[in-house]
């Protein structure tokens, strides 16, 4: 009996760790169940990525609906292929869209000899320009600049303040290398001759300082560029009143065409038709070269006026200019430039800061140092020498000479 018990526990016990012995199947179950687990997790991701997308597109079309000049929220599903980028307005601050510019342009001058006498031997400081600027982004491709400008009166009579005025006032669309621009805006006149005559802060270009064309004026301008960036154009319709206001029905048409056709040359040449009232209307031409080296540049320029008359035959003026720049180092450059008047205007005396005589042929030197105390500050001792000619048989009056201590600085 003892025998059968025993062997029965034997058999009992090699049956168990037979069973034991053998590989337990893996837990499949389980490995589904926590795949399944997870893809239920990633549509629900999925599915809120969706909604906060569908939320996003809806706030942004509030925003550009609400935006000035929108009449209304529009509730449609914008369509992608649609939308332009140049169209998507700027959603930043106003403060972080607008920058903020100026400069001074200011002397302590000297007359040496004049030919006015009360003029002569007249010494003092004044502010010959200021400039304060807003530039402002408004969407893509578009922006706009309010500008203002103050200044002396530099006519060595009148004791007034610094009353500022409107220079510029525009909305601008830029794309593609072409621009438009709607409102009082820099006119072709003499755009590309200033840009590379570069002394402003010293003197005028001489159309404009003789009073041929203004270099602003209220209407609408056009620029673009051609043969690869050689070519450019600058047309403008404008009131023909310069910044100031419309006092007549006509209008001046002005174009502009420069060739570049290397990095050293530029060519321009320019027309404009003003319709003036009483039939003293204004044809004007002007033709420029310039070339710049290493460290220097020249620039050579023409420009004639036909003036007509209310009676009588009209007149013309025209000048002549020739400029010189040498870069004598990293903070100094010499300035020499001399003009030359054929007929002299009738208006000479009205020049601010350079009041010259009238209907009077003359020639104008202009010799100075550009001293850079930093990149956007400049010392500038010049002096500038009008020499009289005979006119019609008139003998020339008396020469000035101007001596000027010339600040200039940006922000």
């Amino acid at each position: 009996m003892n025998r059968l018990v025993l062997a029965g526990g034997l058999c009992g016990a090699l049956i168990a760790s037979s069973a034991m012995s053998q590989p337990q199947p893996p837990p499949y179950d389980e490995i589904r169940r926590e795949i399944s687990a997870l893809s239920d997790r990633v549509q629900k991701l999925e599915a809120e990525n969706i909604a906060l997308k569908e939320r996003n597109d809806r706030l942004e079309r509030m925003i550009a609906a609400q935006a000035p000049g929108s009449a209304a929220v529009d509730t449609t599903p914008p369509v992608a292929a649609a939308v332009s980028a140049e169209a998507k307005p700027t959603t930043a601050p106003w403060y972080e869209r607008t920058k903020v510019s100026g400069l001074v342009i200011g002397d302590a001058y000297a007359v040496f000899e004049n030919h006015d006498p009360a003029v002569d031997d007249q010494t003092g400081f004044w502010i010959r320009r200021g400039y304060l600027t807003l530039d402002g982004t408004i969407a893509d491709a578009w922006s706009t600049r309010l500008r203002f400008e103050f200044n002396s009166p530099g006519d060595f009579k009148t004791n007034s303040k610094l009353n500022p005025f409107v220079k510029d006032a525009y909305l601008a669309w830029k794309s593609g290398g072409k621009e438009l621009y709607l409102g009082i805006s820099p006119s072709p006149t003499f755009d590309v001759i200033e840009k590379f005559w570069g002394y402003r802060a010293l003197e005028k270009t001489p159309v404009d300082l003789y009073r041929i064309g203004s270099s602003r004026d209220f209407g609408i301008s056009f620029k673009g560029q051609a043969l690869g960036d050689k070519a450019a154009y600058h047309a403008m319709f404008g009131n023909g009143a310069g910044d100031g206001a419309e006092t007549n029905e006509g209008k001046k048409a002005m174009l502009s065409l420069s060739l570049r056709p290397t990095e050293a040359l530029v060519f321009e040449i320019y027309g404009d038709f003003e319709d003036r009232p009483d039939s003293t209307d204004r044809t004007t031409y002007q033709a420029f070269a310039g070339w710049k080296g290493a460290r220097s540049r020249y620039g050579l320029q023409y420009a004639w006026q036909d003036r007509d008359a209310t009676t009588g035959p009209g007149e013309s003026v025209s000048v002549a200019s020739l400029f010189g720049i040498w870069d004598v180092s990293g903070q100094s450059s010499l300035i020499a430039r001399y003009d030359r008047s054929f007929e002299g205007y009738p208006d000479a005396d009205k020049i601010p800061y350079l009041p010259i005589a009238n209907g009077t042929k003359f020639d104008l030197a202009i010799l100075g140092w550009d001293y850079r105390l930093r990149r956007q500050i400049s010392l500038m001792p010049n002096v500038e020498y009008v020499m009289y000619r005979d006119t019609h048989g008139v003998p020339a009056p008396d020469d000035d000479l101007y001596g000027k201590l010339t600040l200039y600085y940006q922000f």
